[in-house]
């Protein structure tokens, strides 16, 4: 497949500018950019969701116009997006042949094929799973491979995967590699979408990299560095990827003792001080983001306390934990973070209602004013605030959350999976906020479950498996390092006397 001299418009915005790309057979075609760069138009323009003001698509060499998604399906192309579309009461054989399911006779299923066409391509795919099963009980690694099963069952030739492994674990990201690699040598093509440049190099023969709607360079991934990567998708070199600032830590602001609920943590104790970054890591179920819903009063413990400022508080919803200085940056930034179909300009005041409320009204100069110092503040990429929230690029979006919470007055930050789905000029922005809050004095709690971030970021980190607390390692301790905290996230105990 190929695109040539792509042009894309929206009123007052080039999304794709002269944009060219050729996929190879049988290839693993990585593309990257930052947020914003264009991939996701460039994604549904290949899928016939968008159609280009100009350019050429060609596919096994012969020019084609898709009108509409059926066509580009028609011609062999699928795409498995980032936000995966299960439907979470269906089994696995109806969400694989939704919309095409194979008919014995004019008003009957030929169910007895569709079930054994699934247990072909899952075999294909590697994976064992039970058929009847609803999908919304599967885990997410497995709700992927139904998403990638889907294509295969209509016999797509290119498939796109966005952002593939935003939210999987580390076994499952091995599995979704080894599923890959088996299709690669059937002959279809991917074109593998990532922000993780580790991926990149891991796994994909060439990489695309895009920049400002526009082609910047294709080449192999072992003829660049890490570095020349960056410095193509940012136009500048970024010469720290985790620029930890100088801290020093003074009072406890928030300390949990023996916190418990039941089937998700178990007897969780912690403190945190203002002017540090406490990190959390663990495997996928450890229990670190239910962990911190109950800290925030989005689910009620079991039993446990909570002290902030060294007096007990008695949290019981998130109203609560707001007028205790408390801010939350939830993982889920779509469904928990924002309100996709308002602007930017009400989801930046939705925590400082009370502050702008004028009598019985909200005061629209003051509303203005501040989500218009939070865009400057933030370098948030909008036509203006009064954009919807759901048209911006993740990494935007990012930012309009932590805007969200960053402009209130808040003590105690949590942030849950900051850079989750965002590329790396965005993420060094973010690790930027959290040093400016630390740098105030506040406290910054971040779950992550990438090693290198936790690491480059943290002055001490908790490490959990399981819903429970295995170890506690500060910076500076001879445990601080990768293979140290794996293996205290899969139970291994951390010796001195080692």
């Amino acid at each position: 497949m190929e695109l040539r001299h792509i042009v894309k418009i929206f009123p007052g915005v080039m999304a794709l500018d002269d944009m060219s790309i050729e996929l190879r057979r049988g290839e693993i075609h990585g593309l990257i950019g930052e947020n914003g760069a264009g991939k996701s138009t460039l994604i549904k323009v290949l899928t016939g969701m968008h159609r280009p003001d100009n350019g050429e698509i060609y596919v096994n060499g012969q020019r084609v116009e898709f009108q509409n998604p059926e066509q580009a399906r028609e011609k062999g192309i699928a795409c498995v997006y980032q936000e995966l579309n299960i439907v979470p009461d269906a089994n696995m054989v109806d969400n694989i042949f939704l919309n095409c399911y194979k008919r014995k006779h004019r008003f009957f299923l030929d169910y007895d094929y569709m079930r054994r066409r699934t247990e072909e391509i899952m075999r294909e795919l590697g994976q064992e799973a039970d058929l009847s099963a609803p999908c919304g009980t599967l885990g997410i690694g497995m709700q992927q491979m139904v998403e990638i099963a889907k294509a295969i069952q209509l016999e797509a030739n290119v498939i796109i995967l966005d952002e593939p492994t935003a939210s999987l674990g580390e076994q499952e990201v091995e599995q979704l590699v080894q599923s890959i690699r088996r299709l690669q040598k059937k002959g279809i093509t991917f074109l593998f979408v990532s922000h993780k440049l580790e991926e990149i190099f891991e796994l994909c023969d060439r990489v695309t990299v895009m920049r400002d709607a526009k082609h910047i360079v294709t080449t192999e991934p072992e003829k660049l560095t890490k570095d020349d990567l960056i410095a193509h998708m940012v136009g500048r070199t970024l010469d720290n990827l985790f620029p930890k600032a100088a801290s020093c830590p003074g009072e406890e602001a928030l300390r949990v003792e023996g916190l418990t609920r039941m089937g998700e943590f178990y007897d969780v104790s912690f403190s945190a001080r203002r002017g540090e970054i406490l990190g959390f890591s663990g495997l996928v179920g450890a229990g670190r983001t239910e962990l911190f819903q109950s800290i925030f009063g989005m689910t009620a413990p079991d039993r446990g306390e909570i002290y902030i400022d060294g007096k007990k508080a008695d949290i019981q919803s998130p109203g609560q934990a707001i007028w205790n200085k408390m801010a939350f940056l939830t993982e889920d930034r779509k469904h928990q973070g924002l309100i996709l179909e308002s602007s930017v300009r009400e989801n930046l005041n939705l925590v400082q209602l009370d502050q702008i409320r004028k009598g019985l009204f909200l005061d629209e100069d003051k509303r203005t004013a501040l989500s218009r110092e939070a865009v400057d503040r933030l370098r948030i990429k909008v036509s203006s605030d009064a954009q919807l929230a759901g048209q911006l690029s993740g990494g935007n979006q990012q930012k309009v959350v932590i805007g969200k919470w960053v402009m209130t007055d808040a003590d105690i930050f949590i942030f849950d999976e900051p850079t989750k789905g965002i590329d790396v000029g965005a993420k060094i922005e973010v690790y930027n906020i959290m040093n400016g809050l630390v740098a105030q004095g506040k406290c910054v709690v971040m779950i992550s479950s990438e090693l290198p971030e936790v690491l480059g970021m943290s002055d001490r980190v908790v490490v959990m498996r399981e819903g429970r607390k295995t170890a506690e390692i500060c910076r500076g301790s001879r445990f601080f390092n990768q293979e140290d905290i794996m293996k205290a996230a899969w139970g291994g105990k951390l010796d001195e006397n080692e």
